[in-house]
């Protein structure tokens, strides 16, 4: 049977996925972030910042089942080796991880590929890694009028614990304070299947880091 999922990878960012990170960030916030912030999590703050990238697989299900390069050049089907294309990110995310404590900094998904539940993806990306690394708590902040997100937070557990007053520079709009605690067995169980219902909607490869900080 055909498997119509989106095929993404999941895999920490890069250097080379800076200036899509970038490209991504400037059509998401109104004030984005600077390629140099990203380059000094990812070169100077490797022990407390933890950045993902969704990468579109280059490749369907359908057609890894197709005959490999040498082959199809063995039986006549092309006369070259074509140039492995240059990885198409849709989304980004970071955290930074203190002492007990782990904290969203950055989300966005490209406009073109919102509603595909790829900014649930990385939130369940982060929180699994987040616990991983031995944190046992986690905390945003989301602007009081963008629901949306609050409300896919809700779901994965976070409470409105604050109120940062006038905290987005572009609008002086106040933020709420998330937290997400205690990630404890049963918080644990309920990701596990939250990861199986994100099974149902995309074909997810999650490239391991051994990385930790």
């Amino acid at each position: 049977m055909r498997d119509d999922r989106l095929h993404i990878i999941v895999r920490r960012m890069t250097l080379d996925d800076v200036d899509r990170v970038v490209e991504i960030d400037r059509l998401s916030f109104p004030i984005p972030w600077p390629a140099r912030s990203y380059r000094y999590e990812l070169l100077n703050n490797r022990r407390n910042s933890t950045f993902y990238v969704v990468e579109k697989a280059q490749h369907s299900p359908q057609e890894r089942e197709q005959p490999s390069g040498w082959i199809k050049r063995l039986i006549g089907a092309e006369s070259h080796v074509p140039e492995t294309p240059a990885p198409q990110v849709l989304a980004y995310s970071g955290f930074w991880h203190i002492a007990d404590e782990a904290h969203i900094s950055t989300i966005a998904v490209h406009p073109d590929w919102r509603g595909r539940k790829l900014g649930e993806l990385l939130v369940w990306v982060m929180v699994r890694q987040a616990i991983l690394q031995g944190a046992t708590m986690v905390t945003l902040e989301v602007r009081v009028s963008n629901t949306v997100a609050q409300n896919l937070y809700r779901k994965y557990g976070f409470e409105i614990t604050g109120l940062r007053r006038g905290y987005y520079h572009d609008n002086h709009e106040d933020a709420y304070t998330m937290t997400a605690a205690p990630l404890d067995a049963a918080y644990r169980a309920r990701l596990q299947q939250y990861g199986k219902e994100l099974l149902r909607h995309l074909r997810i490869e999650i490239a391991e880091d051994q990385h930790t900080g």
